[in-house]
């Protein structure tokens, strides 16, 4: 009788991980080819536009570049604060919740700040994000620590919990919500006052929004973080055997609860950046980040410089899709949803299979 295991790669090399990569890519995108001509769309021609994620032939091009930039920024800090909890065996699947928390507390500030200086009001929008998520995940550590639960299921259920939350802030009409425009007759979220509303650097009609500078610098304060601090290392120590870190000395109760106040925090920051940029809130505000965020940190095997380049180019994905699938009547949203699925899962496929293998083995009492 043979049997066949999974046996993960003892060696691990980049060119055959890069192969792997650009098969799995051809094979989603001629999958994506057949269903565009399916609709009677030129493949070429979707592609080159989703590529290029519109620019091409656009007099309005800048605005796309601010779109991507847009998408961009959530993805790459949610990520980021994704891979500091992995790194040390936390699990942490709240990232949407997470997010929604923190985007909900700073749009409490946001709509209470007329004739606040706007420095003055985005500074206490992202430190009430980042408190507020921080908070909520010490929590959800706490118990891990105390009790041993699973934080995989609490965090995951914060993610549901906090959507209705959201829903519900959204549907109701009623004195307290302050949220909701006055002027409309159905629920709809308001906008928020100019002081709310993220600025930046005006390069000629493009602008450079302060988030996108903010999260440049905070991938070099967490590389630096994780590469060169005294924290850093325990979270790798503790990552690679807990057991291994309580024998050196280390606190681990408190390593974890460290790190995922600094995890959740980050995520709130995050959202924070997203509805200041966007000047409004809405149940759609995550973009889906704390999801597409733990694919960025997983493919880029938790390193800090590779994820920043995975969240670019999935933001050219998903920006890209959103783009073409504008000029094209026969194409609505979701199938840019679909195509980046494809995309996501046959790159998960290639990333597998560059790092296992089957092998058969004889099985010894049937030889």
């Amino acid at each position: 009788m043979r049997r066949y295991h999974l046996v993960r790669r003892a060696d691990s090399q980049l060119k055959r991980t890069l192969i792997y990569y650009a098969i799995g890519i051809l094979v989603s995108l001629t999958i994506g080819a057949i269903l565009l001509i399916s609709l009677g769309i030129n493949p070429f021609q979707y592609y080159g536009r989703m590529f290029t994620i519109g620019l091409v032939g656009n007099k309005y091009g800048y605005k796309s570049i601010e779109g991507l930039l847009k998408v961009f920024v959530p993805l790459l800090i949610t990520s980021l604060a994704l891979s500091l909890s992995f790194k040390m065996r936390f699990w942490n699947i709240g990232g949407e919740g997470e997010f929604l928390i923190g985007a909900i507390c700073a749009s409490i500030v946001a709509f209470n700040s007329s004739g606040m200086p706007n420095f003055v009001t985005v500074v206490l929008m992202c430190l009430a994000a980042m408190i507020s998520s921080g908070i909520i995940g010490v929590a959800i550590a706490a118990l891990k620590v105390r009790f041993n639960t699973n934080e995989t299921l609490m965090t995951l259920m914060l993610n549901y919990i906090m959507l209705y939350v959201i829903r519900y802030i959204g549907d109701t009409k009623a004195d307290w919500n302050f949220f909701l425009r006055e002027d409309s007759e159905r629920p709809i979220f308001g906008s928020f006052p100019e002081s709310a509303v993220m600025g930046g650097i005006p390069l000629g009609k493009f602008k450079l929004l302060w988030a996108v500078l903010i999260a440049i610098l905070l991938t070099a304060v967490i590389y630096i973080y994780l590469k060169y601090t005294k924290q850093g290392y325990e979270i790798s120590v503790v990552g690679d055997s807990s057991a291994t870190a309580k024998y050196a000395g280390m606190n681990v109760g408190k390593i974890v609860l460290r790190t995922m106040f600094i995890s959740s925090a980050l995520i709130g920051l995050a959202a924070a950046l997203a509805v200041s940029s966007a000047g409004t809130i809405s149940d759609t505000i995550t973009n889906d980040v704390g999801w597409t965020g733990i694919i960025v940190a997983w493919l880029s095997k938790l390193s800090v410089p590779a994820v920043f380049v995975t969240a670019i180019l999935i933001s050219v994905l998903q920006y890209g899709c959103q783009a073409a699938a504008t000029q094209y009547p026969a194409i609505d949203v979701n199938f840019a949803d679909l195509l980046q699925g494809i995309i996501l899962f046959s790159v998960l496929v290639a990333d597998f299979a560059a790092n296992f293998r089957i092998v058969r083995k004889e099985d010894a009492k049937h030889a």
